[in-house]
């Protein structure tokens, strides 16, 4: 370690000002930044100040000749760079996960064409206030750049339209699958009582229960959201990006997923059948009949 001080230090006093260093140096901030702003929130921030304070001890170690304490942070160091890929396998998938979604690439912002979602986002409009009102428990993932076919074959795969009559029905409390998300990808719901992966996330408030946990956790290793009702209180929470927003209203959810979570402004073409379209809307206009 103390060779790397040695060689910091003298590219430090041989420094020549280049149009090229100054490229490498911002590119490196802004690497770091990125890096920040990654693992803020999460308990590598926590590790990471750890490391830090070994660093410090370390150098400092160094500069006042405490030889003996110096061997063993170096020792400890040394096992960290072995170590650290295993601590931090959660947040370095993220990472890949996060480079893999950026713009380079994908052409487009948003992963629903916008009739698509706004047929989605009516059904879950219908169902949710159904579901607080008798205070029944959901746990809603809507899938959008990241995969998450290895958590659809945790459930039972449905691979149907979403409609309100079928969420609700789902998620009454002797339903066999009640118990586990349902996993919408566009239009079609792709699996119900799917298993997600809790959160790890320390300070997380102790009154939240375990779908408020695995609704965010599921969020920390994808750009999913997810949409929970608490089958206690009645309470609409959203799940974004490792974040918790919790006591929305219909009107509010609404305006949060347009407005932050989803980019229909520019839609792009669907993936699903034009003959699921149509016998959606005929399913719609049948029921609009009836209750006429």
């Amino acid at each position: 370690m103390a060779f790397v001080w040695e060689q910091l230090l003298a590219g430090i006093t041989h420094f020549r000002p280049d149009w090229r260093d100054v490229i490498d140096i911002a590119i490196v901030t802004y690497i770091l930044y990125r890096l920040i702003v990654l693992i803020r929130g999460t308990r590598a921030e926590q590790l990471v100040k750890g490391l830090v304070v070994l660093l410090i001890a370390l150098v400092g170690s160094g500069l006042l000749g405490l030889r003996t304490i110096n061997w063993f942070l170096q020792g400890l160091m040394t096992i960290g760079l072995v170590a650290i890929p295993i601590v931090f396998q959660p947040e370095l998938r993220r990472a890949l996960e996060q480079l893999g979604r950026g713009k380079i690439f994908q052409g487009s912002p948003s992963d629903y064409e916008e009739e698509n979602f706004q047929i989605v986002l009516e059904e879950l409009l219908k169902a949710i206030p159904v579901l607080v009102k008798k205070k029944i428990g959901a746990l809603i993932v809507l899938e959008r750049k990241t995969g998450l076919k290895e958590y659809v074959e945790t459930g039972i795969k449905i691979e149907g339209l979403v409609t309100a009559e079928l969420i609700v029905n789902i998620f009454m409390p002797r339903s066999p699958l009640h118990d586990g998300a349902v996993i919408i990808r566009d239009l079609i719901m792709a699996a119900a009582g799917c298993y997600l992966p809790l959160t790890e996330n320390p300070n997380l408030s102790k009154e939240l229960g375990t779908r408020h946990r695995a609704g965010l956790g599921i969020t920390e290793i994808s750009d999913a959201v997810v949409i929970i009702v608490s089958e206690e209180t009645g309470v609409i929470s959203l799940a974004h990006d490792g974040r918790l927003t919790r006591y929305l209203d219909e009107k509010t959810l609404r305006g949060t997923l347009l407005s932050q979570y989803f980019s229909v402004s520019k839609p792009k073409k669907s993936v699903i059948p034009a003959i699921f379209a149509r016998r959606f809307n005929q399913n719609n206009a049948e029921t609009t009949e009836e209750e006429e």
